[in-house]
């Protein structure tokens, strides 16, 4: 399967809540913090909704007005969307969300994905949340610089999250 990544289109929004749902379903089941199918599909599964669907047009006809501000790149293949990266300019540039599923994972996507969002972001400061337990996103992220703050927060009061910096890029 051939694989490219490009600027989201609006139309990609009705795929894109979908994908968050199924990327969580892969990603954070655990039994330990009380994460649990029905805990994602009532806290994320809004993103599938039609609500969900309009946001998503939303932020990416805003993310192709203003590419300086906002950023949206997408995996697809010909049938489907695999994965995303999105980002936006403040203060430091934040990154996220960024998903991969399962199925396409190590196959170099995400680090085209990442090399593409770090291109945009240029010299700034960055700075993400990831899910504690998520240990191949925290290296996925180590090898592209950032690295924990210490600062954490519980997610919904459940989903143990670590901040993640990356300082300017001299």
């Amino acid at each position: 399967m051939t694989y490219v990544i490009e600027s989201a289109r609006p139309d990609d929004s009705a795929r894109l809540g979908p994908l968050l749902l199924r990327a969580w379903l892969q990603t954070y089941p655990n039994p330990e913090v009380g994460i649990d199918e029905d805990w994602i599909r009532e806290h994320r599964g809004s993103s599938a909704t039609a609500e969900g669907v309009t946001q998503w047009r939303e932020f990416i006809e805003e993310a192709n007005q203003q590419p300086d501000l906002l950023f949206c790149r997408v995996v697809r293949s010909a049938t489907e969307i695999v994965g995303v990266l999105c980002g936006r300019r403040g203060e430091v540039v934040t990154l996220g969300p960024m998903y991969l599923l399962n199925h396409v994972q190590d196959q170099g996507l995400g680090g085209g994905m990442m090399t593409e969002f770090l291109t945009w972001a240029g010299a700034a400061p960055i700075c993400l949340w990831v899910t504690d337990y998520n240990d191949s996103a925290v290296r996925f992220y180590q090898r592209y610089g950032f690295e924990i703050t210490g600062e954490r927060e519980l997610w919904q009061g459940r989903l143990p999250n670590l901040r993640m910096t990356r300082e300017a890029a001299s």
